[in-house]
């Protein structure tokens, strides 16, 4: 059955005998359809839409020195802030003829490592990457492959190569500072999946804690954050500091379900306990009152990835291997 349907795909022979041209022609079309005279041009592009031919690719790619294709490294599929990350990414790519390949880690390394090696494979042209702990293995690999990367979503001192991103412990402090100044004291944190940005924002919170000559309070789960979490975590924070008026979420699935979780149990928000959560989703600009939260930019940060990359991809010269793109906080109403 595998070998039918395999022998059942259309071809370019296909598409050349249907339009009654040769193979070359059909295939020079594919590369460059200006280069083949407009009806014979119209005909072949009515041909490919009839039969339904798919270019295959992957010959090209691995005997060319350049596949016209970027790796893409999301640690989640399930997190929609990287949504708006790619779709920053892909008006740049496609605009130059570039076509993305997603690939998906689950914020493991070893995964990550994994994955990486199959874009490899497919000789991509460059990678965008969003996480900076990588295994030795990754990092051997990426050297050796020689290609331009872009680490993405946070700023490390020592990039594999470029970086594009934000100050997560600088927002985090930034936020946590004016929770403090709007008479909030006994203020927590809370952070799931305890990955790298999630660790970087508990560092923000702490030094705007002790600053300010307050403990720091942690609750923490490795679990995948969601809205019905909060509950959990605000169970847990009111058992444990009955005294709690403030919370800094590591982001807004956390930080609703939090405020909508307190509304439920009679909390007023944000008189009673102040909610700020992280990456400013739509969603908390529609419930009431409005969620604080840092915004993220999300969708630039994919843009001047790949306009970077690109620019390597060119030769040209990039005269920032660093970039921050700096962060806003919401003019929200739950602090």
């Amino acid at each position: 059955m595998a070998q039918q349907n395999k022998k059942a795909r259309s071809t370019l022979q296909d598409v050349a005998d249907k339009v009654g041209v040769t193979k070359m022609t059909v295939s020079r079309y594919m590369r460059n359809p200006e280069s083949v005279a407009k009806k014979t041009r119209e005909k072949i592009a009515e041909a490919i839409e009839e039969i339904g031919y798919i270019e295959n690719r992957a010959p090209a790619m691995l005997s060319k020195s350049s596949s016209k294709a970027i790796g893409i490294l999301l640690p989640s599929l399930s997190n929609q802030i990287f949504a708006s990350f790619v779709q920053g990414i892909e008006t740049v790519t496609k605009a130059h003829g570039y076509e993305t390949l997603l690939a998906h880690f689950s914020y493991d390394a070893n995964e990550e490592e994994h994955k990486i090696a199959s874009l490899l494979a497919y000789q991509v042209d460059g990678l965008i990457l969003t996480e900076t702990n990588h295994t030795k293995k990754t990092r051997q690999m990426i050297k050796n492959a020689g290609i331009p990367v872009v680490e993405t979503m946070e700023l490390p001192e020592k990039p594999i190569d470029m970086a594009v991103g934000m100050d997560h412990v600088h927002a985090s402090y930034k936020v946590v500072k004016d929770m403090i100044a709007s008479g909030k004291s006994s203020i927590a944190y809370f952070g799931a999946r305890l990955d790298t940005r999630t660790r970087l924002r508990m560092e923000g919170y702490d030094k705007a804690m002790l600053e300010a000559g307050l403990t720091p309070k942690h609750v923490l789960t490795e679990e995948h954050s969601s809205f019905s979490l909060a509950n959990q975590l605000l169970s847990h924070a009111l058992e444990q500091h009955p005294d709690l008026d403030g919370v800094f979420c590591t982001n807004d699935d956390i930080a609703i379900g939090t405020l909508l979780c307190a509304q439920q149990r009679g909390i007023k928000i944000p008189e009673q306990l102040a909610v700020v959560g992280y990456n400013a989703l739509d969603i908390g600009q529609t419930i009431s009152p409005r969620l604080t939260s840092v915004d993220t930019p999300r969708f630039q940060i994919g843009e001047k990835s790949a306009e970077i990359l690109l620019q390597r991809l060119r030769g040209e010269d990039v005269e920032e291997m660093i970039v921050d793109m700096g962060f806003k906080v919401t003019d929200g109403e739950s602090v």
